[in-house]
């Protein structure tokens, strides 16, 4: 397939820069033809256990990063230290709690069969 579109292009005339395009062009619209196309992969993992909590803990993490890199003072960098410590442990309590409600939920299930 590419060497017949490659045999189908004009070549004269053309720079390195002009060549090089498109023969790029030539290798992705084969590799479309053959493959397909995809939108790519997904930006954001699922997080199952997220809540609003852990997204607030978040939220104050990235005000107070944001505030600190703007002012560069100790201050700061204590507060965003304290509001990341903090936004780790609600993320870990919110999974932990998530995920012990499924365990008992899968466990009810298979003691009732």
């Amino acid at each position: 397939m590419v060497r017949d579109k490659v045999e189908e292009a004009t070549w004269k005339g053309l720079g390195v820069n002009d060549h090089w395009q498109q023969m790029k062009g030539i290798m992705m619209e084969t590799a479309q033809d053959i493959g397909g196309m995809t939108k790519g992969p997904h930006r954001h993992k699922e997080t199952w256990w997220w809540n609003e909590e852990a997204a607030e803990a978040v939220r104050e993490k990235k005000i107070k990063y944001g505030k600190w890199k703007k002012e560069n003072t100790k201050e700061g960098r204590k507060e965003y230290k304290k509001s990341r410590q903090n936004a780790k442990r609600v993320i870990t309590s919110a999974k932990e709690n998530r995920l012990d409600a499924f365990i008992r939920i899968v466990n009810v299930r298979c003691i009732l069969g």
